[in-house]
């Protein structure tokens, strides 16, 4: 016989404590023709032998609990586990009432009586009712371990998870850096065509859209708690609804539909997060866009209502069947698919509409006449109070070379680092630019960088290896340290500044917040040897 299977048979059979080895032998044999296994217990010591390894139930007489059957049962009871409960069916004299079955059934728990004399049926039916109870939980024993192993299995799938969106999130930054960095390069060009600037425009807010969206893929948890935290800005509706048709642009122009706008005269402004705010109608224009056949019609409207205002995006496709309707903003939900639709997502987007529409004070509605007579989402939005929408501020360039500032880029990135520095020339600064942390090292004495922009996830020596040689150089003790860096969670910001670095600033960097850490930065390059000459007093 198998462990396993004398582990099974264990736990399900009775054991036996009567007054003589025949009382036992003969309730042995009348339970086991009905299939119900036993073991006959000798005396006191077997039976605590025995319930260590396991039973289904304990079939003991009145008298002898009182010659230490009850100490060893409750003891028993006492050690068992909390999904446990032991049956004890205790055969109890005529009419007794002793105080020993009466403790019995106080300390004991899962007691019951069998009063003899004993009909043979009464006795088989009660143990196979003591055993199915047993048998249950033992189910729920099992079901708690499978529970136990789901939750460690999660959280070793979510430590996982997090790991790889960690991952992803740098390598996703570190491409969409020289990106970046070459827009504000193009857009800073006075030379530059209006089409090419407003081209530069459209690719910028895409890289905004992009970089939000990797901040939220590596730290998705935030989305599942409903804490993502909204950058409220004065915005204008109609500004808002051209870059979301930006964004779904290209699905609109597949299908060849027609757009329409109607938008009021006057100006409506929203205090709101604008990249936020701007995903809503992209995915609303997204579905109406997919749930059409081409060459379909789109209509946006916006119009004040009372201290809201009133957006809707109306489109003549597939529509929405009646019992759908209630549940459209729910996640994954999704109405019937076309055969030709290989696009339809996952059944997310109309839920992040809702969220991010309630998380701005406003509603959303979806209305349809059914099957084949199309759409129309309907959001409300409280208004800002009145004031000027301001247009988009322009950065102005600050040369600062005339505060002799020098600028050390460190990346293996060669586009990334190539694409900084132009950003540096431009702004006027010193700078010069290596790829790997040996390189850097070495430029410290020649070219003795104010500040160092470091990378930190560098093959051979990484960033933080780099900062830890140079905050070991007494001379270069006052030198910025600034990480420019794919890895943007809270340990690696603790990480680098455990390692050196005064500052940490995520791919892509915003350039406007870079020059202004800079302009606040002097230079702290040691004195040259003559300087040091001219500054000790004659004898």
């Amino acid at each position: 016989m198998s462990v396993a299977n004398s582990q099974a048979n264990c736990s399900s059979r009775v054991l036996l404590l009567l007054p003589t080895q025949r009382d036992c032998s003969m309730t042995a044999d009348v339970l086991e023709r009905e299939g119900i296994v036993c073991h006959p217990c000798r005396n006191l010591s077997e039976l605590a032998r025995e319930l260590e390894s396991g039973a289904g139930a304990v079939f003991v007489c009145e008298e002898l609990l009182a010659c230490g059957a009850h100490g060893v049962l409750a003891q028993a009871v006492a050690r068992q586990p909390r999904w446990s409960d032991l049956p004890v069916l205790i055969l109890t004299r005529e009419g007794s009432d002793s105080r020993f079955v009466s403790d019995a059934m106080s300390e004991l728990g899962n007691v019951m009586l069998l009063e003899r004399p004993l009909r043979l049926a009464a006795l088989t039916s009660n143990v196979r009712t003591a055993l199915r109870a047993r048998e249950r939980q033992y189910q729920i024993s099992r079901h708690l371990d499978e529970l136990h192993t789901a939750r460690d299995e999660l959280a070793e799938s979510a430590r996982r998870k997090d790991q790889f969106l960690a991952m992803l999130g740098h390598e996703l930054r570190n491409p969409l850096a020289p990106i970046r960095n070459a827009l504000y390069l193009l857009g800073s060009d006075e030379r530059l065509p209006t089409d090419d600037r407003d081209l530069c425009g459209i690719m910028t807010r895409q890289v905004d859209h992009m970089v939000r969206l990797v901040d939220d893929l590596i730290d998705v948890s935030r989305i599942s708690r409903g804490t993502v935290a909204l950058r409220r800005e004065h915005i204008d509706v109609a500004t808002m609804l051209s870059n979301a048709i930006d964004l779904s642009l290209p699905l609109i122009e597949a299908g060849e539909h027609r757009l329409h706008l109607d938008f009021p005269p006057e100006p409506l402004g929203l205090e709101a997060d604008p990249v936020r705010i701007t995903q809503v109608f992209g995915n609303l224009l997204n579905n109406a866009a997919k749930y059409m056949e081409p060459r379909g019609e789109i209509t946006v409207s916006a119009r004040r209502d009372g201290p809201h205002v009133r957006i809707s995006v109306r489109d003549r496709g597939i529509g929405i069947e009646p019992e759908m309707l209630p549940h459209v903003f729910e996640l994954f939900t999704q109405g019937r698919r076309e055969a030709h639709r290989a696009h339809d997502g996952l059944g997310i987007g109309l839920t992040l509409v809702r969220n991010l529409v309630e998380m701005h004070g406003g509603e959303v509605h979806a209305c349809s006449d059914g099957r084949g007579c199309g759409s129309e989402f309907i959001v409300r939005l409280p208004l800002a109070t009145a004031r000027t929408v301001p247009s988009a501020p322009v950065i102005p360039l600050a040369p600062a070379s005339d505060r002799g500032l020098r600028v050390l880029v460190v990346d293996d990135n060669v586009d990334s680092a190539e694409s900084m520095g132009m950003v540096l020339q431009l702004l006027g600064l010193e700078h010069r630019v290596v790829f790997d942390g040996a390189s850097a090292l070495d430029l410290l004495s020649s070219f003795g960088p104010d500040v160092v922009l470091l990378d930190i996830g560098m093959p051979g020596m990484d960033g933080y290896e780099v900062a830890r040689r140079i905050r070991n150089e007494p001379a270069r003790s006052d030198t910025t340290l600034i990480a420019l860096t794919g890895w943007s969670q809270p340990q690696d910001r603790a990480r680098s500044r455990d390692a050196g670095f005064d500052h940490h600033l995520s791919k892509p960097v915003d350039i406007g917040a870079l020059q202004g850490l800079l302009d606040t930065l002097q230079p702290v390059r040691p004195a040259l040897p003559d300087e040091v000459s001219h500054a000790i007093p004659a004898a």
